[in-house]
Formats: structure tokens, sequence, C-alpha cells
């Protein structure tokens, strides 16, 4: 990523090298993030496409540093509730994820991610709900 961002210096978690976590781009303002991914032959069903597990685990963690990022660390909100639709066969290749923060409250964060195919093609979308919590709690160093 050509810009600087809160995640520079984050420690990566194994979940996200597994995923092949990349930020792609960053906006505070626009409280929007995207974040590319990798998905190969681990993340497949039986059908050869791959499991929606990890496609809401992709959504999962594009929504998440995008409250992170749009709070510069502030603001940590582990989902407590979450609504995937998968909308086409996902392929094995590269994903991009974007992310937005839809509502910030005391208690309670609401967030989106959408998740993108190699040709642009909208694979996945998700809602989410998430308990507003410290941001230092998101880290383990």
């Amino acid at each position: 990523m050509g810009t600087p961002s809160i995640f520079d210096d984050f420690p990566m978690p194994s979940s996200g090298r597994l995923l092949g976590w990349e930020v792609r781009k960053v906006d505070v303002v626009a409280r929007t993030i995207e974040i590319g991914f990798r998905a190969d032959d681990r993340f497949l069903n039986p059908a050869g496409t791959v499991q929606g597990g990890f496609l809401a685990a992709m959504l999962d963690d594009t929504q998440g540093p995008a409250l992170y990022a749009a709070t510069e660390g502030a603001v940590y909100a582990p989902t407590i509730d979450f609504h995937i639709v998968c909308l086409k066969p996902a392929r094995p290749g590269r994903f991009l994820g974007k992310g937005r923060v839809v509502s910030l409250g005391k208690t309670i964060a609401v967030t989106e991610a959408e998740l993108f195919d190699e040709g642009g093609a909208l694979v996945a979308r998700g809602t989410f709900t998430g308990r507003v919590m410290e941001g230092a709690m998101a880290r383990r160093d």
C-alpha cells in the first residue's frame, strides 16, 4: 500500500496469513477500507469452489479493520452477529474485500463488507454487529 496506515505496524494474526490478508486502501474520512485476499486449494469444498466459511472469514476480516482504521485504532468491535449472503460460486484466486462503517454507537457498531473476485464480480456480502471495546484489546503484542 502506498500511503501509511494504522496496520503498518500491526502484528499479522495467523488467520490473516492464511487468508492472504493485505491492506489495499484506507479512507478514514469515508470510514471505508479495501483488503486483498488469496484463496488456494486449501479453501475448496467438494464442488471445487471456495467454502462459504472462508468467504465469511474474508468478509469479517474486511469489516473489522474498516472500523478499527476509521477510529484510528480507538475502537475494536468483536463480531456478535453477522448475516452473509453468498451470491455466486467463488473460484480459487484473488479477492477484494470492501468494508465500511454504517453506524458506531457507544456499545454497538454496525458494519458491512462485500467480496469481489478477480473479475470484479460480487461473490458475497455481509452485515455485521459488533460490541464496541477499547482498541487496545485488538492487539496481543
